[in-house]
């Protein structure tokens, strides 16, 4: 995946990430998101599957992250890397679509229908764009099993991330996809590192059924330095981990379990280590949706000193992951028979408007949620 002809002049930036990526799989650490996914496609094609990748930036990746298909500095020829592991693999087609959300995701869904067993994908160039295409989600994508009894196992990846670039650039309305999940119906995951995203693409295709995937994607994520997965993470005896525990906290010091989601526990994570606290564990649900009360309730049964339970999250309160997972939550604690049975609510507050357009405003707000799951 990182191998180009030797008469192809590629771009001397691209030549350096490429070379970063062969270190990486080559000392088995600090493997990042870009190359995660890179390694899900490439075992995919290595095992015959189709890979189909569809949106509005998906050759080189909106961040730059990607770069599936290069182009030649002299001719303008392109050359697409995943096409060439080996001669019997299956079709790897990456498409860069126009600006019209709702004509193409409405394609990659009846894609995934007419064939089953590939990895169909459709990518929002930001997550906020995914609401062009809301009746395709609504009519088909949320409904259709129980409608029609017609599965579909069309992937969705929609950047999401609460980073300062303003309303139309923050959030892909993650409250609406839970809001329409019932019946087993849809998948709705927000993953926090490079392995986990890799295992739950394979898992679309290693299941012996087909279920819609909602992912929410990092942006800033792509380059963080501690957002990297080390080799072993990725192969024999390594899974897709719905709930991802504290390795840090002690379990019988601990004072308060903040559960999160996504990129705000690199957050968190970052400003306890630099205040050296000891007695808050941080625990990330990765799969909202099937709610993986089992494994949550794992979690708070090891914390049963804790006096303080509390969900944090990014978006404003009547946005975002809240309100979904406030009752579960509880439930959860309520059969753990935990000394606390509500969890308490952290971040911003209600608003009309996703986020902020004022870098500014972005980085008070940021800091006033973190310093109050912490304090």
């Amino acid at each position: 995946m990182t191998h180009v002809p030797n008469d192809f002049s590629l771009n001397s930036k691209i030549a350096r990430q490429f070379e970063a990526k062969k270190a990486a799989i080559d000392s088995g650490q600090d493997i990042d998101w870009a190359t995660a996914e890179a390694l899900a496609f490439g075992t995919l094609l290595d095992e015959g599957y189709m890979v189909r990748l569809t949106g509005q930036d998906v050759g080189r990746g909106t961040f730059s992250q990607r770069h599936a298909t290069l182009h030649d500095q002299k001719d303008a020829r392109r050359y697409t890397p995943l096409q060439h592991i080996k001669s019997d693999q299956g079709v790897f087609e990456i498409f860069e679509s126009p600006l019209s959300e709702y004509a193409v995701m409405g394609f990659e869904y009846g894609y995934s229908l007419a064939d089953p067993q590939a990895l169909v994908m459709w990518e929002g160039q930001f997550g906020d764009f995914v609401n062009g295409a809301q009746i395709i989600i609504d009519q088909f994508i949320a409904s259709a099993e129980s409608k029609w009894l017609r599965m579909s196992g069309l992937t969705l990846l929609l950047p999401h991330g609460f980073e300062g670039q303003g309303p139309e650039h923050s959030s892909a309305r993650l409250e609406r996809f839970l809001q329409l999940c019932a019946e087993d119906n849809i998948q709705v995951a927000n993953c926090s590192t490079p392995a986990n995203y890799f295992h739950i693409l394979r898992r679309q295709l290693h299941r012996n059924f087909r279920k819609p995937l909602i992912l929410m994607t990092p942006k800033s994520l792509l380059r963080h330095k501690l957002c990297v997965s080390a080799l072993d993470d990725f192969g024999p005896k390594s899974t897709f981990r719905r709930v991802i525990k504290d390795d840090v906290a002690d379990a019988k010091k601990t004072k308060r379990i903040v559960f999160c989601t996504g990129k705000v526990y690199y957050d968190l994570y970052q400003a306890r280590e630099e205040r050296g606290i000891k007695d808050i564990a941080l625990v990330r649900i990765e799969q909202l949706y099937p709610f993986p009360s089992d494994a949550i309730q794992r979690e708070v049964e090891k914390y049963a000193h804790a006096t303080d339970i509390v969900w944090c999250q990014e978006e404003p309160s009547n946005q975002g992951t809240w309100h979904y997972i406030d009752r579960r939550l509880e439930s959860v604690l309520v059969d753990a028979k935990h000394k606390v049975t509500r969890p308490r609510y952290i971040g911003r507050v209600e608003a009309a408007a996703p986020a902020t357009g004022s870098a500014k405003r972005h980085t008070a707000e940021q800091e006033k949620l973190v310093n109050e799951a912490l304090a």
